[in-house]
């Protein structure tokens, strides 16, 4: 099973809404509620760098993305180590799957900087060991491009159609498909819109019959 990070394993939806408002809220830019509905979409998901390019494009900001990469980044840091989280159901469920002879990995758009935030306060390297991947792993390339879910893959020495992904963004969902994997998509932002192309779509991790998962071949409803 190879678990995204961000809206999978942990709860950072407000985190990163939190550091995109007040980046732009610095620049004098309030958007509505309406904009923030089309712009989320669009950016969720996707590795920094890609979604200060469209926030740059989207808010028309004289910025220079590496600058927008820059604060945003910080501000995000800051607000990892004061609230970052698991998210609900992810525990108990990984208890479940640690019980049995299944490998684990994570492949997330994160980069340096955030990942190691979130490993300061919560022991990712406990629950996954040395299986821990990002973006700094290929080069950059992101998500929706399936380079980190083969890479993780490979790591795990499993072929990818012997895997699971499990995912909470369309850009994720769209990754995992591309290498082949099967993939669980997990509605933690409430928009299962993002998730049509997933093979299966849950609210929680309770949703997961694990047994029927391992015994029909990825079969997880």
């Amino acid at each position: 099973i190879i678990f995204d990070l961000d809206g999978t394993i942990i709860d950072t939806e407000d985190i990163w809404q939190q550091a995109g408002e007040d980046l732009l809220k610095e620049r004098g830019i309030i958007l509505t509620k309406e904009r923030w509905e089309i712009l989320t979409p669009q950016i969720r998901g996707l590795a920094l760098h890609k979604s200060c390019k469209i926030v740059k494009d989207f808010a028309q900001l004289s910025d220079s993305v590496e600058d927008l990469i820059k604060e945003k980044q910080e501000r995000a840091a800051k607000l990892y180590h004061q609230s970052v989280k698991f998210l609900n159901g992810f525990l108990p469920f990984f208890n479940q799957i640690n019980k049995i002879d299944i490998k684990k990995a994570i492949a997330t758009n994160a980069d340096d900087t955030i990942l190691a935030a979130t490993k300061s306060k919560l022991p990712l390297d406990k629950f996954f060991g040395q299986h821990i991947y990002n973006i700094s792993c290929v080069n950059n390339v992101c998500k929706p491009a399936p380079d980190l879910y083969l890479y993780a893959a490979s790591k795990l020495e499993v072929d990818p159609q012997e895997c699971v992904a499990i995912e909470d963004s369309h850009h994720g969902v769209t990754a995992a498909k591309q290498a082949g994997l099967f993939c669980i998509g997990i509605n933690s932002a409430k928009d299962r819109k993002q998730l049509k192309d997933a093979d299966f779509i849950i609210d929680s991790y309770s949703e997961i019959n694990l047994d029927k998962l391992i015994l029909n071949n990825n079969k997880a409803c």
